[in-house]
């Protein structure tokens, strides 16, 4: 039995693609590699171009693979060049052909997408393996778009009972200014967010008063008085309506809370909790710690119920696949859900690869995990293998410790994407500051 395992990029993850600079694109094109991590002996890969030897090597090796029992498939580059595997170059004659014939000879029981659109399902209908995919026919209809959006996550979890922060979907300008207003004029802070965006980078905070430290989004607004309000939503409508003139959400925005998630997979039997975690914004997701340390135990308890019951809606509709729920936890231990991801997230290979194959589930309870993504500075990913290597720093699979690279962008960046696995969080934090000493030495 294989699994069908696609690095594909889209629209409702990172906006329109044709306002992705170049850079950028190639940025996600490095990142896409990071799906070897899924793949094991015997599975077929799609991503958009071949992975870099040293890190597949690195990569399978740790989860025990071997990197000749896969075949990697690439298709013509597309519309937007041969960074990013966009929707037309999953659907050329060329891959339906060879993912085709691959699957003639294969029996693929299990589909691993990125995000499963529309494009997904046809490539699998026309390859003659559908039935691999889960709620094949929910993906054909685009069904994954409304586990995407935050404005339908606000409806969904508003009639499952589950708290959100206050706010409203807007549509209209002047229903978007009279809410920003009745937020500001009262003293509270306000977060505008686009439809369908990933980390933080499509939302924006607005304040009455300056001095707000931005979390989840990059910047502060300062807006007094409706004037000043009315030209903000005027200049900014077309981005904040993703460029489509549609909906978007704004909500109240919590000073100093804690971001924190409860991930799940949802079969046909329910949804099984996959992993907890806290996300780090700095100003947007930069990473993440597994489990979350700043929130207490009765709070993440009521985080896991309350994500289990919105996740379990999205799940009946029709949903199948990984499913992440986000919430803030204030500083009083309220919780306020935020959205859920029908996707896979910058979470799930910590969970689903590091946590339960690499480190192992018996040590799950054992272990504090700390990603950061793109801070480590290096000359070259085998150079810096070698000089965590030489530090005593490199993750030893006896002691289920140490650091692990998860994702190599030095040709785009000069920077590797590190993951420090210890026994409690003082330790972690500790040989952070080592691997941060290597960094500042390679700058």
């Amino acid at each position: 039995m294989s699994t069908l395992i696609i690095s594909n990029c889209t629209e409702e993850i990172v906006g329109p693609l044709a306002a992705v600079p170049p850079e950028k694109r190639a940025s996600f094109g490095w990142g896409a590699q990071r799906m070897l991590w899924y793949a094991r002996d015997g599975d077929v890969v799609i991503l958009p171009k071949q992975p870099d030897e040293t890190f597949l090597r690195y990569v399978t090796g740790l989860t025990r693979t071997d990197p000749a029992a896969l075949q990697i498939l690439t298709p013509p580059p597309g519309d937007f060049g041969p960074d990013i595997l966009t929707p037309d170059r999953l659907g050329t004659p060329e891959i339906v052909a060879a993912l085709a014939e691959v699957a003639a000879g294969r029996d693929i029981t299990d589909v691993i997408s990125i995000y499963a659109d529309t494009s997904i399902a046809r490539l699998v209908r026309e390859a003659g393996c559908e039935r691999a995919l889960a709620g094949h026919a929910f993906c054909a209809e685009n069904g994954v778009a409304l586990a995407n959006s935050k404005a339908v996550f606000r409806a969904v979890a508003a009639g499952a009972g589950v708290p959100i922060a206050p706010g409203i979907i807007a549509r209209r300008p002047a229903e978007a200014v009279r809410a920003i207003d009745g937020l500001l004029s009262s003293g509270k802070h306000a977060m505008v967010k686009l439809d369908f965006a990933a980390g933080g980078h499509g939302n924006e905070i607005l304040s009455p008063v300056p001095g707000v430290r931005a979390a989840g989004a990059r910047n502060v607004v300062v807006l007094t008085g409706i004037p000043e309000i009315e030209r903000y939503v005027q200049e900014r409508w077309t981005w904040l309506t993703g460029g489509r003139d549609e909906r978007f959400v704004i909500e109240r925005y919590v000073p100093d809370a804690v971001t924190a998630y409860a991930e799940f997979s949802a079969t046909d039997e329910g949804c099984r909790l996959r992993g907890t975690g806290e996300i780090l914004m700095e100003p947007v997701a930069v990473g993440e710690i597994i489990p979350p340390q700043s929130v207490r135990p009765d709070v993440l308890d009521r985080l896991v119920r309350d994500g289990h019951r919105v996740c379990e809606r999205f799940r009946h509709l029709g949903y199948r696949g990984n499913i992440c729920a986000d919430a803030i936890v204030a500083p009083d231990g309220e919780v306020l859900f935020t959205e859920t991801n029908g996707r896979l997230t910058a979470s799930t290979h910590l969970h689903h690869n590091i946590v339960a194959r690499v480190v192992g589930p018996q040590r799950r309870d054992e272990r504090v995990f700390l990603e950061r993504g793109g801070k480590l500075a290096v000359g070259s990913y085998a150079g810096a293998l070698d000089r965590l290597a030489a530090a005593g720093l490199a993750f030893d699979p006896a002691t289920g410790t140490g650091v692990i690279l998860t994702a190599n962008y030095v040709p785009v960046s000069g920077r590797a994407t590190y993951c420090v696995v210890d026994k409690d969080l003082e330790s972690v934090r500790a040989t952070e500051r080592h691997v941060q000493a290597l960094s500042d030495l390679a700058a």
